[in-house]
């Protein structure tokens, strides 16, 4: 007459055991796919420029502009020192602010895509994404009359569907291997001492700096990005002697990822 609890009870830890594990599985799966989706290195959903194996070279990008406060600001700064950059333009932004891209365009500096409204593409149907990159890239080629060939996801977030699209368009993925907050941290300062750590980390692993800063913002055009051009200035003036600036187009036919 014991025979049924017994069976059960003996059976209760399996169950639990097991239930355990798909718990754990799904949360290392749901890790996986966050790695893959938002981690800049990772090559798992598709192939992406990072930056090239050539150790002393700075690519500046900025992403979340054109900011009609902050990117003339950027753009003096630039021109000053004669150097080019890659701007990641938020197309709704280049619509309402065609003369300042067409400036960053006449500058000599290269214009990407970076979607139109700046949605999670990783999480975005797929009919949105290729809206959001169609309609950027042709605002943008619209104004500056240039070929608009890079794709900056986002926040970095894609899936292997985000990628086909971009290159079906004629867009090439891009990452990046040196970022820091500095859309939240106010402190020039400490954000220029950060990502001159991270360039220099990835100098000694023999790659070039794939370096991100942002001349505006996808939540407010208000923002504060003094703190991103005075980085920028300090980053300049610590490499500008002996060190290579260069724009992430040049780097296109030295696609050696991380």
């Amino acid at each position: 007459m014991f025979e049924e609890p017994v069976q059960l009870a003996l059976s209760l830890p399996a169950v639990a055991i097991t239930a355990g594990a798909v718990a754990a599985a799904a949360g290392l799966a749901w890790g996986g796919l966050s790695y893959c989706a938002l981690w800049p290195a990772s090559q798992a959903f598709g192939e992406t420029l990072i930056a090239p194996k050539r150790p002393g070279e700075i690519a500046l990008t900025y992403d979340d502009g054109p900011n009609p406060a902050w990117t003339p600001q950027l753009l003096d700064i630039l021109a000053r020192q004669n150097i080019k950059a890659t701007f990641f333009l938020i197309g709704s932004y280049a619509a309402r602010q065609a003369a300042l891209v067409r400036q960053i365009a006449a500058a000599g500096h290269t214009i990407g895509n970076h979607s139109w409204h700046h949605p999670n593409l990783a999480l975005t149907p797929a009919a949105r994404v290729r809206n959001e990159l169609v309609r950027t890239k042709a605002t943008i080629e619209g104004i500056t009359g240039k070929k608009v060939d890079l794709f900056r996801p986002p926040f970095g977030a894609r899936r292997p569907e985000v990628l086909r699209i971009a290159r079906s368009l004629g867009l090439t993925p891009v990452m990046w291997n040196s970022m820091t907050t500095d859309w939240s941290t106010t402190d020039p300062e400490l954000i220029a001492k950060r990502l001159i750590a991270k360039i220099e980390k990835n100098w000694a692993r023999g790659m070039a700096a794939n370096v991100v800063l942002h001349d505006g913002s996808h939540e407010t055009p208000e923002a504060n990005r003094g703190p991103s051009i005075t980085a920028t200035k300090r980053i300049i003036s610590r490499y500008k002697q002996t060190n290579k600036f260069v724009r992430i187009d040049e780097w296109l036919r030295h696609s050696a990822n991380c």
